[in-house]
């Protein structure tokens, strides 16, 4: 939210004149975020306001252009005009492209000599064939804000020729942006603002919404409310006799500018004037529009709104509309509709202020991709006590500034919903803070914030207070959020840093241990790190080809997801992960390995309510037993996918294309860095192609899948061809304690290579299982080199090659020993599985 300093220290009652960069300390003080402090200007010389005496129209160029005579007063003229007894303006003449403006408007003049905003210096120039003594500013070319649609034209009356432009519009005032957090709906405002301000520098402050509400006298129009869940208050006011073409006070325009808001007509300039004032966003209707009684529901199936931007929206059930005999006439907390909005003819206005849900107005903005200053406002919770201030302070602006008839009538359909008092300790901010504060700082301090505070004891005779939150503050609702407005108030600063002693002999846990090495190990493989964004869509599994019975479709739907379309929490790593993949290839990077560890969500067959528990306490076992009852499986994975080549092709060669092989040797790093054996089992799962996926085990108990991903779903994500992939549950995996350091051999090894012939559907993983199991404590390695089909070999028959490594712990290894080993391990692959020696 974007406010002047001088808006803000005119609700300070201080004689004190506070810098912008004092208030901006201020604010960080009381735990509000200052994104940045913006001087107005700077802007020196002559800048004043001048009258349109004449225009000429210059046709002769592609686009408009004018000749102004621009009626002018400054310093020396006025010498001038005693010297010859002369009070008749100068004229200069100056070029202008806007057309916004007629003869007899009010501008602001920047003659030769200033210097505007941005270093632009002003000097007397000729242009398009005239000489041009000076320029006639824009908001934006003053610095006032980002309007450069058209010139600055000051209301009459408020303004005289040859005032100083600078001070008639607070060109030496400074803005302070802030970003509000969700739950300081209250500090949107300058009302709010103000009030942190007053705590921050123990000053008074005034209550931009202190407005006296007089009796109604009746209602000013028939309201009904349906959805009493969507609308808690709808608050109406009713001016008639509305002068349409009365414009907007210059200090509203002014203010509306430096808070980024656009002025469009007095009606509508007021509405936004009062929302930034007190908090209350409102909206105004043309009355003579609006057919029968108001109604507040839900949107209807199927229909429709026109809103104010002129697009036709289809409305969703959850949608909260206004509505009268015609159907929906506005989008309610987020934009008016089009067939009532107040036009440039409009002299009779209902003017509307309503309390809406926070969480139906915050989904109607994402659905409709329409982000409103009302909404966020509605989103963050507003003031239920406040309509009726809001109402009566918009009503008179318009009494004032169009010469408008307040109606008697008033209605105001709901209630503000009493807050809960919450009862405490009244030491408790000294025990949680950990130093002794001032006597009575915890009631002051309440109460500066608006509490009602009565003072008690508890029940073992210590003092504790019962605090009533003010309307404005539904955040809270426990004593840890009375604890945290002590604290902040006091100052954050004031609380000691100590760091408490780690105590001895704790570190990592295994587990941490084992899956920082897991990530080691596959980072020092060449794969990357990456952390994905961990919602999914649920139209992925469609995408990934999984059956409609299949597990890893049952997840958990988070209530207010970051993105609409990805609501679910993933059980599985590789739909993010494949996204990363995407994105990175779409900018240019072909040979990608990516890695990934992280927990995925497994909800459970029986879901099981979680329970309120309370924060003044530490939770008791039965507490947190019954926590991690409600709590979803959230297992570790590991997870990596890789495309493109594995060894990079240049001058030394092709280089070499990633394949299922290469997912599957990923698995078996994560499994020697986990000091565990994985064995690798011909499988068929989605996503993964059928002929070149390998089921992992650990043991007897699958622990996941590698390979390369079926085309099908190559083509669905977009992803590069022969894509790999690898997924393991690391939880699953047997914690070593521990992993005993490696005693190689000294002696030295003896090399045989042997080819074995089998049929072509047994795996090869079972051959070199057979091969190691035959070969004995003699067999330290072998490996997989060649893989050879042909009519040499036989229909439906294939020739494994292995390199077999020999080697004893406690002698050099002679070739007969070798030799009969390897036989042994021939035997064992024959009797398993039919395998025969290839001459």
């Amino acid at each position: 939210m974007r406010v002047p300093v001088s808006w803000l220290t005119e609700h300070l009652e201080t004689d004190e004149r506070y810098t912008a960069e004092q208030l901006a300390d201020a604010f960080v003080r009381v735990g509000l975020e200052v994104e940045e402090v913006t001087p107005l200007g700077p802007v020196t010389g002559p800048v004043v306001v001048g009258r349109v005496a004449e225009i000429e129209e210059l046709s002769e160029f592609k686009k408009p252009i004018r000749y102004c005579r621009v009626e002018v007063y400054e310093t020396d003229d006025y010498e001038d005009m005693v010297a010859e007894g002369s009070d008749e303006p100068r004229e200069r003449g100056i070029v202008c492209g806007a057309t916004n403006f007629v003869e007899g408007d009010l501008v602001v003049v920047a003659l030769p000599g200033a210097v505007l905003p941005g270093g632009f210096a002003i000097s007397a120039r000729k242009t398009y064939g005239r000489i041009s003594d000076g320029m006639i500013c824009s908001a934006r070319e003053l610095g006032l804000g980002d309007d450069h649609t058209g010139i600055l034209v000051l209301p009459s009356g408020e303004a005289s020729p040859g005032d100083d432009a600078v001070e008639l519009l607070g060109l030496d005032d400074t803005i302070i942006e802030l970003a509000i957090t969700p739950d300081r709906g209250y500090a949107f405002s300058i009302r709010g603002l103000a009030r942190e301000l007053a705590c921050a520098l123990d000053v008074a402050g005034r209550d931009a919404a202190a407005v006296d509400v007089p009796e109604a006298e009746g209602d000013a129009y028939r309201v009904r409310i349906e959805d009493r869940e969507g609308c808690e208050r709808f608050v109406a006011r009713r001016i008639t006799g509305v002068d349409p073409t009365a414009p907007t006070p210059w200090w509203v325009r002014r203010r509306l500018m430096l808070a980024g808001i656009r002025s469009i007509s007095l009606a509508v300039d007021v509405t936004n004037y009062v929302m930034l004032e007190t908090g209350q966003p409102m909206h105004a209707f043309d009355t003579p529009s609006l057919t029968g009684p108001i109604v507040v529901r839900r949107a209807h199936e199927g229909e429709t709104l026109t809103t104010l931007d002129g697009v036709k929206r289809k409305l969703d059930p959850d949608d909260i509309v206004v509505a009268d005999d015609s159907g929906a006439v506005s989008l309610a907390g987020v934009m008016g509709g089009e067939s009532t909005e107040v036009r440039s003819d409009s002299t009779d206005i209902l003017l509307e202020a309503a309390i809406w849900d926070p969480a139906s107005i915050a989904r109607a903005v994402r659905r409709h991709k329409l982000p409103s200053e009302a909404a966020k406002r509605f989103e963050r919770t507003v003031d239920p006590k406040l309509p009726p201030h809001a109402l009566e302070r918009a009503a008179r602006l318009l009494r004032d500034h169009a010469d408008g008839s307040i109606q008697p009538g008033r209605t105001d359909e709901g209630a503000a919903r009493p807050l809960a008092p919450v009862t405490m300790p009244i030491s408790l901010p000294d025990r949680v803070a950990g130093i002794e504060y001032d006597r009575g700082v915890t009631v002051r301090r309440l109460t500066q914030i608006g509490c009602g505070i009565e003072v008690g004891s508890t029940d073992d005779g210590k003092p504790s207070v019962t605090v009533v939150p003010p309307s404005w503050r539904p955040d809270l609702v426990e004593p840890a959020d009375l604890v945290e407005e002590v604290l902040r108030l006091e100052g954050y600063d004031t609380i000691p840093t100590e760091l408490p002693k780690a105590p001895p002999g704790k570190g990592l846990t295994p587990a941490q241990r084992r899956r920082r090495t897991v990530a080691r190990a596959l980072a020092e493989e060449g794969y990357v790190e990456v952390l994905p964004f961990p919602f999914v869509s649920p139209t992925v599994w469609d995408d990934f080809g999984l059956p409609a019975e299949d597990s890893r479709r049952r997840t958990v739907t988070v209530l207010n997801p970051l993105e609409s379309d990805r609501g679910e929490l993933a059980t599985t790593l590789l739909p993010a992960l494949l996204d990363v993949l995407v994105r990175n290839v779409s900018r240019g990077t072909r040979d990608v390995a990516l890695f990934n560890v992280g927990q995925v969500v497994l909800p459970k067959a029986q879901q099981v309510p979680v329970p309120s528990v309370g924060v003044a306490d530490r939770p008791g076992a039965a507490d947190l037993a019954a926590l991690h009852a409600a709590l979803p499986t959230q297992p570790t994975h590991v997870a990596v996918v890789l495309a493109g080549h594995r060894q990079r092709p240049g001058w030394w060669g092709p280089g070499e294309q990633a394949n299922w092989a290469d997912a599957v040797r990923a698995a078996e790093i994560v499994a020697d860095a986990a000091g565990v054996e994985l064995t690798v089992r011909k499988a068929e799962l989605a996503p993964w192609h059928p002929g070149r996926c390998a089921q992992l085990l650990a043991g007897d108990v699958p622990v996941g899948y590698a390979g390369e991903l079926h085309p099908k779903v190559v083509d669905a994500l977009g992803l590069p061809k022969r894509t790999c992939a690898m997924e393991l549950n690391l939880t699953s995996l047997p914690l070593a304690d521990r992993r005993p350091a490696p005693s190689p051999s000294p002696y030295p090894p003896v090399l045989l290579d042997v080819a074995l012939v089998v049929d072509e559907k047994v795996p090869a993983a079972e051959v070199a299982t057979a091969l190691h199991n035959g070969g004995g404590d003699l067999l330290e390695d072998l490996n997989l080199f060649d893989v050879f089909t042909g009519p040499q070999i036989g229909e439906g028959k294939r020739s494994l090659a292995y390199a077999l490594r020999f080697r004893a712990q406690d002698r050099t290894l002679t070739l007969e020993e070798a030799t009969a080993a390897r036989d042994a391990a021939i035997s064992t692959a024959t009797e398993r599985h039919g395998a025969t020696l290839r001459a």
